[in-house]
């Protein structure tokens, strides 16, 4: 067990002399030649010190960490560290997901939501080493009113991502908030990911005051590399660390969203953000040989399209027309009503889906030594959402689901019920293309034993993480990946 060096001894102390040690080691000997290793090490860390990390400081765990992939590099060496540090892949979560509303705004923020799954091989975690669907989705105000022009989404990640890491992490959740926090209160360069996204939607989104403060220099886009600063997005980070996730919901900074979002044309209620709670759900469970393939259940019917397109890659791994077809048809008749997502998914020769846009997100998936696995899509419900930044508060309300087409969020992990272990995960993104991306990541990682052995089909994009042999287990056989053709990064150490 790793603990800190011992500090804080007066500076007049003499440098203890070898003759003043040698009773502690006459001491320790004399324990070695007893049963009980373990008691050994412990009393010799706290009588010399360990000389490394304490628990909550990088550099902690050495050696195997685990591993993380996400569409913004910076998201990730935050999540990395948290690892680093002895957090859970949950912990590891939190940190991605909050770096990504300061790093990748235009997909991620605190005025929108996500869907994660999130796994522990534990029989004593929360949901007895079953994985389960931490359900955050952005949801519609119960009455826009007159003045919604441009109605917004009630917040939902906050909440989220805390229920996530109460229910799977180990550290103190003000201290991940901590790296974002820092990002944007300080500044960071302009990621290749995010000035991607500007660029389609500058000439609308700079028309918004606060998004030209944030999103320009002298109202001129960012380019790559330019510093992109947002310090009401600090503070308002800062007063969730210091006083609780609970103050956006139903304290100080909850009446500021209230006056904030009249104030840009998509009112959202006290009574909104008071009844905005995540909840837990079952996943959508498959079975492949001796393994379970769970994904996230609606309203994220992205992994209900996933479930459709894996059940028809899994008899013939080649036919992705059909699987792309039957996942976009799959959802088109769920969202017409009327039908469960089991009987959607066993139901034959449906129509095929008509063309539609669906809304940008993101996603990201994490993994820590101990084989807990999260696998997350987050989004604005629209590409910056609403446009519009909050005033005072520093984020970008999302579109409200009332006015736009919820957007295909899409994740999906594999497990073994009867070993309790970990095999992959994938999350996926890219519009109509992100149910794709999570089927048919998983069915090439089980047959390959690799994380995205092929980039999956266009538009889709993916985030992988695989143990050929499962974790707990051989950790040499894990590995992670993001998709070659986007910004983003995977790491971790092994």
């Amino acid at each position: 067990m790793r603990r800190g060096t011992m500090t804080g001894l007066p500076k007049a102390s003499p440098r203890p002399s070898a003759r003043r040690l040698l009773p502690a080691r006459a001491f320790l000997a004399l324990l070695a030649i007893l049963p009980g290793c373990s008691t050994v090490s412990n009393v010799g860390d706290t009588l010399l010190g360990s000389g490394g990390p304490a628990a909550g400081q990088p550099g902690y765990v050495s050696g195997f960490l685990g591993g993380v992939a996400a569409d913004e590099p910076r998201a990730v060496l935050a999540g990395r560290e948290v690892l680093s540090a002895g957090g859970t892949a949950a912990d590891a979560a939190v940190a991605v997901g909050l770096s990504l509303a300061v790093t990748l705004p235009s997909r991620a923020g605190l005025g929108g939501g996500g869907a994660c799954i999130a796994y522990s091989p534990d029989s004593k975690s929360p949901n007895h080493g079953v994985p389960e669907a931490v359900m955050f989705t952005p949801r519609a105000p119960a009455a826009a009113g007159p003045n919604a022009d441009r109605p917004a989404a009630v917040p939902m990640m906050a909440r989220g991502l805390y229920l996530l890491q109460a229910r799977y992490g180990n550290r103190p959740f003000e201290t991940l908030v901590s790296p974002a926090e820092q990002m944007a209160r300080f500044g960071v360069p302009a990621s290749r990911a995010l000035i991607k996204d500007l660029a389609l939607v500058s000439g609308p989104l700079l028309a918004d005051p606060g998004a030209r403060a944030i999103f320009s220099s002298d109202g001129v886009p960012l380019t790559e590399g330019q510093m992109l600063r947002q310090p009401d997005l600090g503070s308002t980070l800062a007063q969730i660390r210091t006083i609780g996730v609970g103050d956006m919901y139903q304290g100080v900074l909850a009446r500021r969203i209230e006056q904030a979002s009249a104030v840009i044309g998509g009112p959202i209620q006290l009574s909104d953000l008071r009844s905005a709670l995540p909840k837990l759900a079952p996943l959508l469970v498959r079975t492949l040989g001796n393994d379970n393939v769970g994904f996230l259940p609606p309203p994220a019917d992205g992994g209900l399209a996933a479930a459709a397109a894996f059940d028809v890659l899994a008899n013939n791994p080649n036919d992705l027309s059909t699987a792309a077809a039957r996942s976009l048809a799959v959802v088109a008749r769920y969202r017409a009503g009327g039908v469960t997502p089991e009987a959607v998914l066993a139901a034959r020769d449906l129509p095929a889906a008509g063309a539609t846009s669906f809304p940008a997100s993101t996603s990201f998936v994490t993994m820590d030594r101990a084989g807990n696995a999260v696998a997350c899509a987050l989004t604005l419900d629209n590409l910056f959402g609403t446009g519009r930044i909050m005033p005072g508060l520093g984020f970008l309300a999302a579109a409200s689901p009332a006015a736009v087409p919820p957007p295909l969020l899409s994740a999906g992990l594999v497990w073994n019920d009867n070993i309790k272990a970990f095999r992959a995960a994938a999350a996926g993104s890219g519009q109509a293309g992100a149910p794709m991306a999570v089927a048919v990541a998983l069915i090439n990682t089980l047959k390959t034993k690799r994380p995205m052995s092929v980039p999956v089909p266009d538009p889709g994009r993916a985030n992988v993480i695989a143990c050929g042999r499962y974790l707990p287990g051989e950790n040499s056989e894990c590995g992670w990946a993001n998709d070659p053709r986007e910004s983003g990064l995977a790491m971790g150490a092994n």
